[in-house]
């Protein structure tokens, strides 16, 4: 067990923020959606009436959407794009989707490497963009249960105040759904480019993110 937590430390702390976030999460967000249906006169819902709700569910996939979107962005971006002096770069002139000897790929691979790496034509190539693939193949199913769980939301508010309901193409082209899309996408292009300029002049010591501290500014592609 020790063995276990050890190597899979990173994971397990990250999952165990995830699970702490989202409880905390749900039970502020009850707490506000109880006060909003005091304004209302409606009744108040339990805790489960809420986790099954379209304002949870909403709230909740539209981060995951923008967070997955962020990461399926940087792994298709970091192919060809560089930022001199930054570790969240490839080296300067090893742009592009590198040889099949530098990626260990086919007749080029080791002992050790997945099988699929080794047995070459479409199962190598459906491999070697699997990152790609399952990161935008979320992305995409977490934004389309975003606008499902956000149109259901979004109805109830316009009956409320006795208004038309949407359809669910009309809400993908409202001013409510992109609101609420792009105020996430753009913190998460803003985080994302922030680190990589960042990590190019400040350190932290021992982290993979990070040059080392003793590092030349201009050295690219160098983790700590």
């Amino acid at each position: 067990m020790r063995r276990f937590l050890k190597h899979n430390g990173l994971s397990l702390a990250f999952l165990g923020l995830f699970l702490a976030a989202l409880v905390f999460q749900a039970i502020a967000g009850l707490a506000e959606f109880n006060d909003e249906q005091d304004m209302h006169g409606d009744p108040h819902i339990s805790l489960w009436r809420y986790l099954t709700s379209s304002a949870f569910g909403a709230a909740v996939m539209e981060n995951w959407q923008s967070e997955y979107l962020q990461f399926t962005l940087f792994a298709l971006l970091t192919v060809r794009l560089l930022q001199r002096g930054s570790p969240e770069s490839k080296e300067l002139g090893k742009e592009g989707r590198e040889s099949d000897e530098d990626q260990m790929v086919g007749e080029h691979a080791r002992e050790t490497s997945p099988r699929w790496a080794r047995v070459g034509g479409l199962r190598t190539r459906v491999y070697e963009n699997s990152l790609l693939l399952v990161m935008a193949a979320i992305w995409i199913g977490t934004w389309l249960a975003q606008s499902l769980t956000g149109v259901t939301e979004y109805n109830a508010e316009r009956l409320d105040h006795h208004m038309e309901t949407l359809s669910w193409p009309e809400y993908l082209g409202s001013a409510n759904f992109w609101e609420r899309t792009l105020q996430n996408w753009q913190s998460e292009f803003l985080a994302v480019g922030s680190l990589a300029i960042f990590a190019v002049y400040l350190r932290q010591r021992g982290s993979p993110e990070s040059k080392p501290v003793g590092a030349a500014h201009h050295e690219t592609g160098v983790e700590g």
